[in-house]
């Protein structure tokens, strides 16, 4: 994980498929911030490289 400019560059090593390399990223953002991953929802980007992540 390294911060670039003003985003977060998260590299993780599931596939893209059925969803497992999101829930990868959310999992490490999770861990990384020191909550749980049911706290983290993806607003955009299921499918893309970018992703817009919301902590509630």
């Amino acid at each position: 994980m390294e911060i670039a400019g003003d985003k977060l560059a998260v590299k993780v090593r599931a596939k893209p498929q059925d969803g497992a390399a999101n829930d990868a990223v959310l999992a490490m953002l999770a861990k990384a911030l020191g909550t749980a991953p049911s706290r983290l929802t993806l607003l955009r980007g299921a499918t893309s490289r970018e992703k817009l992540v919301q902590l509630d």
